[in-house]
Order: C-alpha cells, then structure tokens, then sequence
C-alpha cells in the first residue's frame, strides 16, 4: 500500500522566472503608459497651435526662399493670402469623398503676382460637374485674390489606391506629381485649401478643409497602467502563493489515513471491515 505524496509549495526557480517575467511586463505596460500621456501633452500642443494659426488674420503664402523651411509642424493650417492668375487649362481632378458626398477636388494651378505657381485647392464638385464646361461660370478668369488653408503635399496616393498620372486618376493631392504632369517646373511644394468664398454658379464648393485630430491618447495610458496594475498584482498572487504552507501532509509514522487512497483494490474491503469492526 503506498501514501499520497507530499504537498509541497512552488518550486523557488519558477517562482523567480514568474517575478522577473511579471517585472518585465510591469515596466514595459508602465512605460507605454507614460508614454502615451507624453503623446497627449504635445497632440494638445499641436491642437491649440493649429487652432491659432486656423484663426490668425492672413498672411503672405511662403515664397521660393521659404520653401526649404516649409514643414508640416510648423506651417500646416495656417491662413495664407496670394493674388494671381488661374491656369484652369491645366487643372487636375482628384477623387475626393466629402459631407457633399463622393466626387472630386478641383486643383488648378494659380500663377501668382511674384512669378511662382501655387497648385490651389478651388473645391468639391459632384461626378456631374466634372468637366469644365458643366461649371463654366465657377471658371474664375483674370487676376484673382483669395486667402485659404495651406496644406502639406500627400504624396504617393490614398488608401490602397496609387496615383496614375498617365492615366489621369488621382486619389491624393501630391504637388510634385501634380507639377511634373502638368508641366510646372516651379510651383510650392504645398498647396492652398480655397476658403468659403462662393464660387459663381456655385461650384467649385470650397472651405471643406477637415480639421481633425484624434486624441485618445489619455484612454490608451489608463489601458496601459491598468495592465501594469495587473502585472503587479499577479506578481503579489505568486509571491503569496510560494509562501503558502503545504495543506497535506502524511500522517504520523508514515501510515495511511481511513481514506488515503489504497493501490491494491483486493485489500480495500478487508481494510474497511477492519477499520469498521474497531
């Protein structure tokens, strides 16, 4: 007849991987959390500076001597003012979905009064107003002033989609491939959201500009220190654990208790009866 094992608490060298594995996840969890209120702190510096520029009286667009310095942190949004010429031969349809639906933005060429080409923004037009000719009065002609949104070049394309140049359909408003299809060899390296300014005959509908900047980089840090909590309080759990008494034991001289466990099942009922018989 044999004994049930001892019990025995957690084996020291599990209990010490577990601490270090729960100490490493506590640190990362911890510094991702941090890190995430530092995100937050500048994107509320980067919402109240462009809010400020949004709403700043207008100024000069940058000319070619400030191209180079022309970034999207520091001059996105901000309200321009320029005079010129619009190219509207040379316009270039992107594909576009707005409040007014699907459809397209107008981007035409605006040859200034400082002798650069400035790609501008004019609007939204609806599928049945993509020709020229169904918006004919929109076509501003001679010199023209009008203040607007400077926007960062987006390169490349949109979602999935890649501008075809060749073929004519773009999905992003990328200057330089706009430029190079449309033969102007020294237009800004940004272009010109067009304000609210209704257009004759009512399209192009410009001051569509979307403003948005999403901040959920507050729900992301208590995400992250919660699972730091966790890592912490499951570290707490182990070290309890491997502290805990062993909760069986073998009686006394090593002999099996009345309902230890019997090996040899032609010896049980005899044990029984014996155990019954005292």
């Amino acid at each position: 007849m044999t004994t049930r094992p001892a019990g025995g608490g957690l084996h020291p060298r599990k209990v010490w991987v577990g601490l270090a594995l729960l100490a490493l996840a506590f640190v990362i969890f911890a510094s991702l959390g941090t890190w995430q209120l530092q995100r937050r702190v500048w994107k509320l510096d980067l919402i109240a500076r462009v809010d400020h520029r949004v709403h700043a009286a207008p100024a000069e667009a940058p000319g070619p001597a400030a191209w180079r310095s022309v970034s999207r942190d520091d001059d996105e949004y901000r309200h321009v003012r320029i005079g010129g010429v619009f190219a509207n031969d040379r316009e270039t349809l992107v594909q576009a979905v707005t409040d007014w639906g699907a459809g397209y933005w107008v981007m035409t060429p605006l040859r200034t009064d400082d002798g650069f080409t400035v790609l501008v923004n004019r609007g939204f037009v609806p599928p049945e107003r993509l020709t020229p000719a169904s918006r004919a009065s929109g076509q501003a002609t001679g010199h023209v002033t009008m203040t607007g949104l400077l926007r960062i070049s987006e390169p490349k394309g949109g979602f999935l989609r890649t501008n075809d140049p060749a073929g004519g359909r773009w999905y992003s408003r990328d200057v330089g491939a706009i430029a190079g299809a449309r033969g102007l060899t020294d237009a800004a390296p940004y272009f010109i959201d067009a304000d609210a300014t209704r257009n004759p005959g009512g399209w192009p509908v410009g001051g569509l500009t979307v403003i948005a900047f999403p901040n959920s980089h507050l729900i992301y840090a208590i995400i992250w220190y919660c699972l730091a909590m966790m890592s912490f309080g499951g570290a707490c759990l182990l070290i309890r654990d491997a502290r805990r008494t062993p909760s069986h034991r073998p009686p006394p001289g090593g002999q099996p208790s009345l309902f230890a466990p019997v090996d040899d099942p032609e010896t049980e009922p005899r044990g029984m009866v014996r155990a019954i018989g005292r």
